[in-house]
């Protein structure tokens, strides 16, 4: 036999070697793993659910910086910050960190000045009216008993007169009786509206000058001081935005900066409307630093807000959560960027898989199950669920290989049931003639 004809035999007898296994694995039943390359291994390990959320340090503890307190009532409803210390400055009680613009308030100066001038002009006419009036209606009731007297005098004298003439002068002097008890009357009248005039005038005056102490008052609180020593951090207005140079100070929210104790901190987060059920207080959640990323701090959750809100910038509803650094130290300050790893739930030595491996059919999850060169679709009860993964409590066990995509045919393929699991309610079919019937799911024997 020539050499060629031995090659041609030995490279014949080695395509067949290699064509058998394979024409072997292609001819057994089910899907072959040529049909799904994604396959995934059920792990064992410790299993959690996280909600991971960015958030902010804030102090729990602080004193509060602010400016006048007394604004409202002085009719200062706006002031502008002139001038303020950096962020961040530690200054000592009593020093000076902010300046308000003061020209907000000189119209309001000027204006009670005023006020007070026509009070106080007001209340001394007040008194001049009534001084004289009463000093008029003395005279009068002085006159009148001197009138009364003549009166009496002359009654005396005409005692031995004829009767009509003594009847004249009983007369004139019960006339004259008479009207000086009705001036009597009168002046104690006139006595009591002075009275009320002058209280009336007196309290509009007091009035204007309490304004006029209100305004000055104000006036000198606007130079803000430090109630204690700290570190200086401004507060955020309503839109998220911190106070600075040119910001609007409201009466009805004088905050200017803070100064807080960082010895307790906390990262103030927001978790969206579908996540916060997961989030309950008490619950520990890693920390991290934008700052620092190397750094990695502990908490737990302090509290969870009942209602939501929504934030500048976001159309989605969302809800505070607080969480207490358990362990602060002196590289924190207030308004770092923090990330959030909130563990809402932990299965220590759980199996799991994929989600991607996991299916549903009528409410009962499967996966398709490769053993060897086979797969089956093996109906499985499930746990808790992550972002990635769902814990295995029944149909598996570890090492197991699941396909993370479906065969062509896996709809077709009976369901392996669980020892114990009810049966699954009937499908229902239509067929060609339009009328319903009741299919049964099939069920490996």
């Amino acid at each position: 036999m020539s050499p060629r004809v031995v090659r041609r035999s030995a490279l014949a007898a080695g395509l067949v070697l290699v064509a058998a296994p394979t024409a072997w694995l292609l001819a057994r039943k089910g899907p072959s793993a040529a049909e799904s390359t994604l396959v995934g291994t059920v792990k064992r390990g410790d299993f959690r659910v996280t909600v991971t959320t960015s958030g902010e340090l804030r102090a729990q503890k602080f004193v509060q910086i602010t400016g006048p307190a007394n604004a409202q009532q002085a009719q200062i409803y706006q002031m502008k910050i002139a001038s303020i210390v950096p962020e961040g400055t530690t200054v000592k009680a009593g020093e000076v960190v902010a300046e308000l613009d003061r020209s907000a308030a000189a119209t309001k100066v000027a204006e009670v000045t005023l006020a007070v001038q026509k009070a106080q002009a007001v209340y001394q006419q007040a008194m001049l009216d009534s001084t004289l009036n009463l000093s008029k209606a003395r005279e009068e009731i002085r006159g009148m008993e001197l009138a009364l007297e003549e009166k009496k005098l002359a009654k005396e004298q005409n005692r031995y007169e004829a009767p009509t003439i003594q009847r004249q002068a009983e007369i004139d002097l019960e006339k004259a009786q008479r009207a000086l008890a009705q001036a009597r009357i009168d002046y104690r009248t006139k006595t009591q509206q002075a009275r009320a005039k002058m209280q009336e005038v007196g309290a509009d005056l007091e009035r204007q000058q309490n304004m006029q102490k209100a305004v000055q008052e104000v006036m000198a609180g606007f130079t803000i001081k430090a109630p204690a020593a700290g570190m200086v951090i401004y507060v955020k207005e309503w839109n998220g935005k911190k106070r600075t140079v040119g910001s609007q100070v409201s009466a009805w929210d004088p905050g200017v900066a803070t100064l807080p104790d960082l010895t307790a901190m906390e990262s103030v987060t927001y978790v969206n409307e579908i996540d916060v059920r997961k989030v309950a207080v008490g619950q520990p959640v890693t920390i991290t630093l934008d700052a620092d990323p190397t750094k990695q701090l502990t908490g737990r959750v302090t509290a969870v807000a009942n209602m939501g809100e929504q934030r500048p910038n976001s159309d989605a509803k969302v809800f505070e959560v607080k969480v207490l650094v358990e362990h602060p130290d002196t590289t924190l300050r207030p308004g770092m960027t923090t990330g959030n790893i909130i563990e809402t739930a932990h299965a220590a030595k759980a199996l799991s898989v994929s989600l991607e491996a996991l299916g549903s059919d009528h409410g009962t999850s499967f996966v398709y199950r490769q053993s060897g060169g086979s797969v089956t679709r093996q109906e499985v009860a499930t746990g808790i669920v992550n972002d990635d993964a769902v814990v295995i409590l029944r149909g598996l066990k570890e090492g197991d290989r699941v396909l993370l995509t479906p065969p062509k045919d896996g709809e077709s393929m009976p369901l392996v049931r669980l020892p114990g699991a009810p049966a699954p309610p009937p499908t229902v079919d239509n067929d060609t003639a339009g009328s319903r019937k009741l299919v049964a799911p099939a069920r490996k024997s």
